[in-house]
């Protein structure tokens, strides 16, 4: 029990000096008020709430993060293959790329997929 004592002791006290001393040598010597703000989007924090937002980089973004989870559901498929009936698999692998390829054709000719500067 005293040696756990005594090494936590001795613990707490390199913590201490490792952050002593990096206090000491750390570059940045001033705190501008810019650089500690928080940084959000672009969006200054401190400015009003409801300033005009963009919906097609939102509808973008969207699309990415949809596009990005079937991506991660689509890994998995090749690595099952070996243990599943292979015509199962092949019919619900072709449909869901089906479902991908179709989802994106639809956004395409709803002009989502247009960037417009």
């Amino acid at each position: 029990m005293n040696q756990l004592i005594i090494m936590s002791i001795i613990i707490f006290i390199i913590m201490m000096i490792l952050i002593i001393l990096s206090m000491i040598i750390s570059k940045k010597m001033y705190y501008d008020r810019e650089k500690n703000s928080s940084f959000e989007c672009g969006f200054n924090p401190n400015s009003h709430a409801r300033i005009p937002f963009s919906m097609h980089f939102f509808i973008i973004s969207i699309l990415f993060l949809i596009f990005d989870i079937e991506i991660t559901i689509l890994l998995p498929f090749f690595l099952t293959l070996k243990i599943c009936n292979l015509l199962n698999y092949m019919m619900i692998f072709y449909l869901f790329m089906l479902i991908l390829i179709l989802s994106i054709f639809h956004e395409w000719n709803q002009n989502v997929l247009k960037w417009k500067i």
